[in-house]
């Protein structure tokens, strides 16, 4: 019998392969983005609650749940290239007429909220196909095998090794693995692991443009640096420190979403509202997995390198002792200033 993490495995795959999946308690939904089967038609289409709000249909009454998925059905039948110019903000501007369409009543919500969250999980945009003809063999899955798929039980040390770095000769680098989820985390430890001291932590979620490539258009690239300087220092002081580097680019919504994100800011939107635009959530990151990871390695408390009061409420209700919060705030540059300013005002950074 098929493990519901490995049906969740099973449909994030079958996703991006552009493939349908069969949502128990719901439809068959082929994703508007991948989807493959050329041939597919359908007169309904599943789209997020931000898209139905850009696309106008937020003053229908079904579609007035804050945050809900809506179902919509077309005057013509839906094939993917139509689904795909209703499901890309990006598109809008090359395509600025749409519907007219109707808001149906969903019947089957949870399982709706489900497929938008392994839409995210899949990095691709959260639209689908509802019970389209041609569509091909489905992938089942269940909002319950999500919520075992969640569960960070099964992460684990996979593999620990010296690792002196530019910051610090004394490091030690430890790779997390988790039976169900193919991103591999890491922790990066900066003097000697003591008992009697609280550590002081960052998570820092991967960001490819900032992190290797120096994007200026995020401040991602020099608080690493910065986070890796400041354990170092606590390390000669006789203290210590450990990055916690998630795979989580983006704030949880891929790369593709986030470079799709930057898009849309260049057309003038702020990265809440981009975010939204593409259907997705503004933070999405999983903390859990923070907290076994730090659990794994022995930390029980910590002083928390970090702007955002969310970050420490989301440790601390996923049992961290985070005894103090350490400000992380760097100075601006002309790319970043309107980013930075957006966390701060419509995100509670405290910067």
């Amino acid at each position: 019998m098929t493990s519901p993490a490995r049906r969740v495995a099973l449909a994030i795959d079958a996703l991006r392969h552009g493939w349908p999946i069969a949502l128990q308690g719901g439809p068959v939904l082929l994703p508007a983005e991948t989807g493959i089967a050329r041939d597919a038609r359908s007169r309904l289409l599943l789209i997020s609650a931000a898209r139905a709000v850009t696309l106008k249909l937020a003053n229908q009454r079904e579609a007035a749940v804050p945050e809900a998925p809506v179902l919509i059905r077309g005057a013509d039948p839906f094939d993917l290239a139509a689904a795909r110019v209703l499901a890309d903000p990006a598109l809008d501007l090359a395509n600025p007429l749409k519907g007219p369409f109707l808001v149906e009543h969903l019947d089957w919500p949870r399982a709706a909220e489900a497929g938008m969250e392994l839409a995210r999980l899949a990095g691709i945009l959260p639209a689908f196909l509802v019970e389209p003809e041609h569509a091909g063999e489905a992938q089942a899955v269940s909002a319950d095998d999500l919520d075992c798929w969640k569960d960070t039980a099964t992460l684990s040390i996979a593999a620990r090794a010296r690792l002196p770095v530019a910051a610090s000769d004394e490091a030690q680098i430890v790779a997390f693995r988790s039976a169900d989820d193919l991103r591999e985390h890491v922790a990066l430890i900066i003097g000697d692991q003591r008992s009697d001291q609280p550590p002081l932590v960052r998570l820092h979620s991967e960001c490819l443009t900032g992190d290797i490539l120096g994007s200026l258009k995020c401040d991602c690239g020099p608080q690493l640096d910065a986070a890796l300087r400041a354990m170092a220092d606590e390390a000669r002081g006789g203290g210590w420190g450990v990055l916690l580097y998630l795979r989580q680019e983006g704030r949880g919504i891929g790369l593709i979403n986030k470079l799709r994100a930057y898009e849309l800011q260049d057309q003038g939107f702020d990265t809440v509202d981009a975010n939204n635009r593409l259907g997705l959530p503004t933070e999405a990151r999983d903390f859990p997995v923070a907290a076994r990871m730090l659990d794994l390695l022995g930390v029980r408390s910590i002083r928390l390198m970090t702007n955002n009061p969310a970050k420490v409420d989301a440790l601390r209700a996923a049992g961290v002792n985070v005894t103090q919060r350490v400000p992380h705030q760097l100075p601006p540059n002309p790319h970043n200033a309107r980013y930075l300013a957006t966390k701060r005002d419509r995100t509670g950074h405290l910067l």
